[in-house]
């Protein structure tokens, strides 16, 4: 067996090297004439996505949370100069009814190579301790997060098997583990084994699904603001209180914000990965787009003991 290991490598090395060159290789997608519908574009990496595809020349569907506020009339009046191929239309992900008129919409206006992506982009954010938040957030958070995203695959699985397109699915290395934002981390972990079993399921009808995992773009981005200890403390139960005092909210909270202020300000790189995933003959099934440190962390998360990672984290907790 060890005898074999370096005959394996040898082959899968070779393996990368032939993939390499093939996509080097092969034909670039042409984007006009196909469509593709993006959730969660009233701001952040969709709203940039979208601005980014109807440039590149697709058809682009921008799902918005709230049609007439300030984000969706900023797309439309960033793409005003086009020609006219970006459609804002109301999409709450967590409402059937919003998205089956997505869906009629999408098919009343099909340019003429069809339907080809489908971005499942929308998502919300929040901080807190496991026993801090009530059933209802974590309920919203897994309608939004992940049924959100289930409700709009599964709406658009037919167009997408029909015309061979792709699915890309926003997560985030938070999958891997959680600092003060276990809700969210929950969310993403669960979207990442959903889109695993969808991208074996799709391959026999020539879909791709592709997951992007951001690392820290919080200054990028609306998903997650600054949070407030003295609003977290209010809305404690009495439980909960009787065992955390307001110094530990705050330091806490104060722990959580310095994440934040860390974030990147670049969420273009985020949006090239989305863009490959899309465009690519041979996209990735996972873009990690993240710092050095924050791979580091995913890769002792991935390949060392539980008890290894909890110490890691435990550690950073405690700064």
């Amino acid at each position: 067996m060890c005898a074999a290991a370096p005959l394996l490598l040898l082959l899968l090395l070779l393996l990368l090297l032939l993939l390499l060159l093939w996509r080097r290789g092969a034909v670039p997608l042409e984007p006009a004439g196909r469509a593709v519908l993006i959730t969660g574009c009233d701001s952040g990496f969709g709203h940039l996505l979208a601005l980014r595809l109807h440039r590149l020349g697709f058809t682009v569907f921008a799902g918005c949370l709230c049609p007439g506020g300030e984000g969706a009339r900023r797309l439309q009046q960033e793409a005003a100069a086009g020609t006219g191929r970006l459609r804002v239309l109301r999409l709450d992900v967590t409402r059937d009814r919003d998205v089956l008129a997505a869906k009629e919409l999408v098919l009343s206006h099909l340019p003429e190579r069809g339907f080809w992506g489908l971005v499942n982009n929308a998502g919300i954010s929040t901080f807190g301790e496991t026993g801090w938040l009530s059933m209802e957030k974590y309920e919203k958070f897994a309608d939004v997060n992940l049924l959100g995203s289930i409700r709009t695959t599964l709406a658009f699985l037919p167009l997408l098997r029909k015309y061979k397109g792709r699915i890309v699915f926003m997560s985030s290395i938070i999958a891997y583990f959680s600092l003060g934002n276990g809700i969210y981390s929950m969310t993403k972990a669960a979207i990442e084994k959903f889109c695993d079993a969808l991208r074996l399921e799709m391959k026999k009808f020539g879909v791709q699904v592709c997951i992007i995992q951001p690392g820290n773009y919080a200054r990028s981005t609306k998903i997650q603001p600054p949070v407030s200890a003295e609003e977290i403390w209010n809305e404690l139960s009495e439980e909960e209180k009787a065992v955390y005092n307001k110094e530990y909210v705050q330091e806490r909270a104060n722990f959580f914000n310095s994440i934040l202020s860390e974030g990147s300000t670049n969420g273009n790189e985020v949006v090239d990965a989305m863009v490959d995933a899309l465009m690519s003959p041979a996209p990735k099934a996972r873009y990690m787009v993240a710092k050095l440190k924050e791979k580091a962390l995913v890769f002792v998360c991935a390949l060392f003991p539980t008890v290894v990672m909890d110490s890691v984290l435990s550690y950073a907790l405690s700064k």
